[in-house]
């Protein structure tokens, strides 16, 4: 089920890390080829891994950027949209601004390596949010945040991290999560206790130590976590996402 788009686009959370971000090729790839499948080939990454790379995209820049296209001679394929184009527009321009000014700063005597800073991680789920407010106990922090529709994420961090972040009430920032800290069940009526989020399963991909599971939120956002083996879960099933508070780590969005 498709979500409209929000009115408002936070590309800045969208390119916040090295420019040239697999991500925005495989996008760039899909708006060349019109074709998700194809898009994974030339980028050399499996089919899985090219869904993944638009749903953290889709979920940072906080609008749709791909389409499936249905039928025609090839059977379908996949378009950009309006968002998709303006959000490769804005990463070529931040591209070309960053050679040159690499190629003037690498110019200067004694000029230090700034092109290894921007951080790449292996987070699979990235949410932008904003902090609602904290609550400290000991040398914790729990960090109540609220996705953009509302939905209560919460994340438990050491005093000493909240106070380095100097993390704040109504703060934007981004809440990460792997995938293997996130477990995922068919959505009973009355969950364990923990933190749920709930959605639709969107995709599946079934292994012996367990079955690899895309979830479309209700929240509108992409969530991947994993089920246990022979799980039988099928996609558009509504599904429940457990996440430990420990697991969210915050980031500050550059």
């Amino acid at each position: 089920m498709k979500k409209p788009a929000p009115a408002t686009l936070f590309f800045g959370s969208a390119l916040s890390h090295e420019p040239a971000d697999k991500r925005i090729d495989i996008l760039r790839l899909i708006g060349e080829s019109g074709s998700i499948s194809q898009a994974a080939r030339d980028a050399g990454v499996s089919y899985k891994a090219a869904w993944q790379a638009i749903d953290t995209l889709s979920n940072l820049a906080g609008g749709v950027l791909v389409e499936r296209a249905v039928g025609g001679a090839g059977g379908g394929g996949a378009l950009l949209t309006v968002a998709g184009r303006q959000l490769l527009a804005v990463a070529s321009r931040l591209a070309e601004s960053r050679r040159q000014v690499l190629a003037s700063a690498a110019a200067q005597p004694g000029s230090p390596v700034l092109s290894t800073i921007g951080v790449r991680t292996s987070m699979r789920n990235q949410f932008p949010c904003r902090v609602h407010k904290l609550e400290a106990k000991g040398q914790t922090v729990r960090v109540f945040l609220r996705l953009a529709d509302g939905t209560a994420l919460v994340s438990r961090i050491t005093k000493a991290s909240a106070e380095l972040l100097g993390l704040q009430a109504e703060q934007a920032v981004l809440a990460l999560c792997k995938a293997t800290a996130v477990a995922v069940t068919v959505l009973d009526a009355d969950p364990a206790g923990g933190q749920h989020l709930t959605g639709h399963a969107v995709r599946i991909s079934r292994g012996a130590s367990g079955d690899e599971v895309s979830l479309l939120l209700d929240s509108g956002l992409q969530l991947v976590g994993f089920a246990a083996p022979g799980s039988g879960i099928k996609a558009k099933a509504r599904v429940s996402a457990l996440i430990d508070e420990s697991a969210v780590v915050i980031a500050l969005a550059a």
